[in-house]
């Protein structure tokens, strides 16, 4: 039995109250800004949904801090427009936007850390409860209907133990694969050393676009046996199979071509424009693919394809069009180091390994952070999703990994 059934057991054996929501919680709007009134500088930050999530630019405002219109270090927020999600603000004093929600509640019957895991697990049936409008958005009425478990803080507190572990961890792979990718990168940047630098052009023995047959012609496509590559198959990957096939008459009576195998291919199109893949079959593409075939006397295939990758960011930045797509010579112009023969080939050894680490889907990291994050997953809906006795079922082997 672990200390959690212990808990239950002796705290609420008869299972748990549930309580709506706008009875525990208050929910608290930010300050609604009109575009002309956020300053590029001023005495305080605004924090928006873009800063929530993804480190948008930041406004001010020289506007006072109201009463309740403003966060602090470890107030819990959630975001009720465009994005949904709780998050427990890490940071500096800022007004909150509209948009925001900051949640006040009585932490002797709910822990914030608690209260984050219940409203992170309950998004996505939030989310069928979005309004119609321009901007779907979760209204505060209904958010304040929803229940909410109480169990005794006690039981609330090694269930936040017990889930903060695995958070944990899945912070620490994540921040590990980060560490493996910078040393990667590092490994192609040769500062100090003398190293040619050239424009990819110079190594590259010929480069191609592909095709994509009439759509409408079946016999271009029913029983299809030639591999034929589109950018959702280029994601930094080595391309053993495929799942889409053309015929032998696409191939002869439209603009597809045969690349052969070990190209280095660079999706030059919308979203996926800048990522970079090899192909290990010898195979077509679309039109969306830019295939090198490099020159073996001058450059190894997998070293482009590392220094390829490593300029991703830049790839990114050239991107041109209301899509953002990349074309030939933008690439062909990427200037990257090119070592003698047999450096590339320790380089590509050692930046192997690395990959395997990094990138492999089945044995690397993304395998093992992935796992976490289902598991994480599962004690999480498990954890906060009580049977009428208060009860949870799990293996020995499940209540193990708790304790």
């Amino acid at each position: 039995m672990s200390k959690l059934d212990l808990l239950i057991e002796n705290f609420c054996p008869q299972g748990v109250s549930f309580k709506p929501l706008g009875e525990v919680v208050r929910f608290l709007n930010g300050r609604a800004y009109k575009q002309a009134e956020l300053l590029d500088e001023g005495k305080y930050k605004v924090l928006r949904v873009g800063n929530f999530y993804t480190n948008d630019k930041w406004y001010y405002s020289d506007l006072e801090l109201d009463e309740d219109k403003y966060c602090e270090n470890g107030d819990l927020l959630y975001t009720w427009a465009a994005t949904l999600g709780p998050q427990i603000w890490s940071g500096e004093t800022v007004i909150f936007h509209y948009h925001i929600w900051k949640l006040v509640f009585d932490e002797t019957v709910l822990n914030k850390r608690f209260l984050y895991y219940f409203l992170a697990k309950d998004i996505d049936d939030i989310s069928k409860s979005l309004t119609k409008s321009t901007m779907p958005h979760v209204s505060m009425a209904s958010m304040n209907k929803r229940l909410v478990p109480i169990p005794p803080m006690e039981v609330q507190s090694e269930i936040v133990r017990i889930l903060d572990n695995f958070t944990e961890l899945t912070a620490e792979l994540t921040a590990r694969q980060k560490q493996y990718n910078y040393y990667r990168n590092k490994l192609l940047t040769f500062n100090g050393v003398d190293i040619p630098i050239v424009q990819l052009r110079t190594v590259v023995k010929k480069s191609c676009s592909g095709s994509t047959p009439t759509k409408g012609n079946s016999d271009y496509y029913e029983n299809g046996t030639i591999p034929w590559i589109r950018t959702q198959d280029v994601r930094f990957n080595e391309i053993t199979e495929v799942d889409s096939y053309i015929t032998e008459k696409a191939v002869a009576e439209t603009a597809v071509k045969w690349i052969p195998e070990n190209c280095v291919i660079v999706a030059i199109s919308g979203a996926t424009a800048g990522r970079c893949a090899i192909n290990k079959i010898k195979a077509t593409t679309n039109q969306h693919c830019l295939n090198l075939e490099i020159d073996e006397s001058k450059a190894l295939y997998r070293y482009i394809y590392y220094c390829i990758y490593n300029k991703y960011d830049e790839l990114i930045s050239r991107k041109q069009g209301a899509r953002g797509d990349l074309n030939s010579s933008l690439v062909l112009s990427l200037e990257i180091p090119v070592p003698a023969l047999d450096v590339q080939k320790r380089l590509v050894y050692v930046l192997d390994n690395f990959d395997a680490i990094c990138s492999d889907l089945k044995i690397g990291l993304p395998a093992e952070i992935e796992a976490r994050q289902k598991q994480y997953k599962f004690y999480r809906d498990a954890l906060l999703t009580y049977a009428a006795t208060g009860k949870i079922i799990l293996t020995d082997r499940q209540t193990s990994l708790m304790a």
